[in-house]
């Protein structure tokens, strides 16, 4: 596969602030390649100087071979973006917005028309195309937002947290969507701070903290960093902190993270140690309502590398 985006070093601040640290990415035609992160991580800076958005304070980004800085109009041409915050206008129809943003990427005459009517029916909205966005469902917009940046069939399509406040029919829809633009030809990155959405779509999985990319890989590479660990949930009520503390200090506990109904434990070995923490809970009179031992997920890892949860 060809390289679509290189990122070389690049680093994004805001004063003395840094927001993107010296990140260095190459993603390949042809890949779903999802970027996981809390709030906050670097995702929506990084896809922003990507897309041209935002400028870039060191390093470089180049898009199918052109530099993002030096042949803005020529990456630009490549991308569609689907931003976080809706970029629909809700005044005019939902066959207006798509034919303005078409236009904005030199659609004109039968071509127009028909990839206009492309991008409506691909979403599911030809029917309600004469209709005003503001008055439809939040999962309505976000496929409007959808079919507004792909009308000129790019080669990039750049999704920022595109689930953000939606109903599930409306999330399924929008998944299946990504997967189908891929089938179609199109590279997509996926931002989001849903490990399950990611982990649902993605060849390929990034995951940033703090500015970085602090681990990439397929989802089998990833899951392969924490092979050797076994999460184990116990649901109950009012886990006193001093029995959390307590299990803290085992020695073959990896981690304890207590939960709103109960605590996740991280152990290498649930069936040789299970004994010991129900020991624990008992003497602080903990009743138990659960037991669920799972194997490690891109949650594991995230936990695993940053020491806390991804929606922290």
């Amino acid at each position: 596969m060809n390289r679509l985006v290189e990122m070389k070093d690049v680093v994004k601040k805001y004063g003395s602030k840094v927001t993107v640290d010296h990140l260095n990415l190459t993603i390949q035609e042809g890949e779903i390649f999802g970027l996981l992160g809390p709030n906050g991580a670097g995702k929506s800076t990084t896809i922003h100087m990507l897309s041209g958005l935002l400028k870039i304070d060191y390093g470089s980004i180049c898009l199918d071979g052109f530099s993002v800085a030096e042949r803005p109009l020529e990456t630009k041409r490549r991308i569609g973006l689907v931003p976080q915050d809706l970029a629909i206008y809700e005044e005019m129809s939902a066959l207006d917005n798509v034919m303005f943003f078409a236009r904005l990427y030199g659609l004109r005459g039968a071509l127009l028309k028909e990839r206009v009517d492309e991008a409506l029916a691909f979403v599911g909205l030809q029917d309600r195309k004469k209709d005003k966005p503001k008055s439809f469902s939040g999962g309505m917009k976000r496929r409007l937002n959808i079919a507004c940046a792909i009308t000129h069939r790019p080669k990039l399509i750049i999704m920022d947290e595109p689930t953000v406040g939606i109903d599930p029919q409306s999330r399924n829809h929008i998944l299946e969507s990504v997967r189908e633009l891929n089938r179609m030809g199109s590279t997509v990155i996926y931002t989001s701070h849903y490990m399950e959405e990611v982990a649902a779509i993605s060849t390929r999985v990034g995951i940033m903290d703090g500015g970085r990319l602090i681990a990439c890989g397929t989802q089998e590479e990833l899951r392969a960093k924490v092979a050797g660990e076994e999460k184990l949930t116990i649901e109950a009520q009012g886990i006193p902190e001093a029995a959390l503390e307590e299990l803290r200090q085992h020695p073959h506990m990896i981690r304890v993270v207590p939960l709103e109904e109960g605590v996740e434990v991280y152990l290498n070995s649930t069936q040789a140690y299970l004994q010991d923490i129900l020991f624990v809970l008992s003497k602080h009179q903990v009743r138990i309502r659960s037991l669920t031992q799972t194997e490690p997920d891109l949650e594991t890892l995230f936990l695993s590398l940053t020491g806390r949860s991804l929606r922290d």
